[in-house]
């Protein structure tokens, strides 16, 4: 009788012991599976391949790849101002797998401009994570047939030719095209005429080569050829300070003109609603990969500033600002739309 309760006592005991261990063993793997991340993300770009900001997301995922583990795969979802690719991105379950690197036009400007286009809530529904970079910019003219050698000359030239001195631009309402309206307004109320060209930054380029426009704002990276040829003119700069590659070219801030003019940047969202700590990691991981070797040579080569948030609370703030600014630049230039 006794060996049979001791055997009884026994198997008792073991299946205890077996199921603290299944449930230790399943406690474990549980909190494997809810370590983010533990699974590839994606991130969705809202232009095609081979533009700034596919670049940046490329260069900033491979290097998170690297420090988190899992694998950073870019989407380009190109079109109707970069509605398509944030739509996507703020509808996704926002657990940290599906992110957004956009910049100033898409995230600042589109919800500031066409808040009627949108199907989601942008203020409530996209949080940033951080800002990545910026991207200084030229205000640049043409050397085929235009007299101006500088912004002081432009602006008399535009005074005594009015009508007749052309600007580029990549489309309506693009900021491209409020640099140029600003500029003009601000020297003046100068009375020149938009050339758009929905071909891009290179579109414009040629425009300006051919002599078709005559001045622009344009980023530095996509001039640079063009100014190392000859073909074009850099009257002043968009940045922080002066660029060591162009130390005769001053800014905008310089000539009188402050706060005219787009530095681009770059920065990087997710779904509101995303867990703190995700974004948290999501942030350090991005700030990271901003401070790899790599990665800071391959933007100083494109003259990029590396520009991280202080924080993703600061980051809030800094969008917050960026919209701002451009309903007050929206409030003084009126440029007519189409909805």
């Amino acid at each position: 009788m006794r060996k049979s309760v001791l055997s009884l006592t026994a198997a008792v005991c073991l299946a205890v012991t077996g199921g603290v261990a299944a449930s230790l063993v399943a406690a474990t793997t549980a909190a494997a599976q809810d370590k983010y991340p533990s699974k590839p993300v994606k991130i969705i770009v809202p232009y095609a391949p081979g533009g700034a900001t596919d670049i940046v997301a490329r260069l900033i995922g491979e290097h998170m790849r690297q420090d988190l583990g899992q694998s950073f795969v870019v989407e380009n979802k190109p079109g109707a101002f970069g509605i398509i690719a944030i739509e996507e991105m703020a509808r996704a379950k926002p657990d940290g797998y599906t992110l957004m690197v956009g910049n100033v036009s898409t995230n600042a400007i589109t919800p500031v401009l066409f808040p009627k286009k949108f199907k989601i809530d942008y203020v409530k529904d996209v949080v940033p994570v951080t800002r990545l970079v910026d991207i200084p910019e030229f205000m640049v003219a043409t050397t085929k047939d235009f007299p101006p050698k500088n912004a002081k000359e432009l602006v008399d030239y535009a005074k005594k030719n009015p009508g007749k001195v052309r600007y580029g631009s990549v489309g309506v309402g693009s900021y491209p095209h409020y640099d140029a309206a600003l500029f003009a307004k601000r020297a003046g109320d100068l009375d020149m005429v938009a050339i758009h060209n929905k071909a891009g930054a290179s579109g414009v380029i040629n425009d300006l080569v051919s002599g078709d426009a005559q001045f622009a704002f344009l980023n530095v990276a996509s001039t640079a050829p063009m100014i190392k040829a000859g073909n074009l003119r850099p009257f002043a700069l968009v940045n922080h300070t002066r660029l060591p590659d162009y130390p005769d070219v001053p800014t905008m801030d310089e000539i009188g003109f402050k706060g005219v003019g787009t530095i681009a940047w770059q920065g990087l969202f997710a779904p509101a609603g995303t867990p703190p700590e995700v974004l948290e990691t999501l942030y350090k991981a991005a700030v990271k990969a901003m401070q790899a070797p790599a990665v800071q040579e391959a933007f100083k080569k494109q003259n990029f500033n590396v520009v991280p948030s202080k924080s993703v609370a600061e980051a809030k703030t800094w969008l917050a600002d960026e919209m701002k600014t451009w309903k007050t630049i929206a409030d003084e230039v009126k440029i007519e739309l189409a909805e």
